[in-house]
């Protein structure tokens, strides 16, 4: 059994919130997270998880993830759709708990207090 690791969850609809929780980092908890297959984003210490068939399904627009990632660093050429899921990764690509200023930087962003 894999070990459970602090994520940033962002549903796409505006009115569920950005949170935070322990998830299972198994593939099949991941896929019941972004409602179906996984695609991931690579920061430097932290990547997302996104639903590889976003764009055909087609799953709502993420403005709140999509911010997110920009403003951790990343330029996107693309949009982001469906729940977003963010965790960390440590040296070896394990996964990690989602780093502490990438939580600070969703605070700032969305006026929410996001408790680990």
């Amino acid at each position: 059994m894999r070990a459970k690791r602090i994520a940033l969850v962002i549903p796409a609809s505006l009115s569920q919130p950005v949170r935070v929780e322990k998830i299972n980092t198994a593939l099949a908890a991941r896929q019941t997270l972004v409602e179906g297959n996984v695609e991931a984003i690579t920061g430097k210490d932290w990547h997302v998880y996104l639903n590889d068939e976003a764009d055909f399904i087609p799953l709502p627009l993420n403005a709140r993830a999509e911010v997110l990632i920009r403003e951790a660093g990343l330029h996107l050429e693309e949009t982001v759709s469906g729940t977003a899921v963010f965790l960390g990764h440590e040296d070896n690509g394990d996964e990690a708990d989602a780093p502490a200023h990438l939580l600070q930087l969703a605070e700032r962003l969305f006026g929410t207090a996001l408790a680990a």
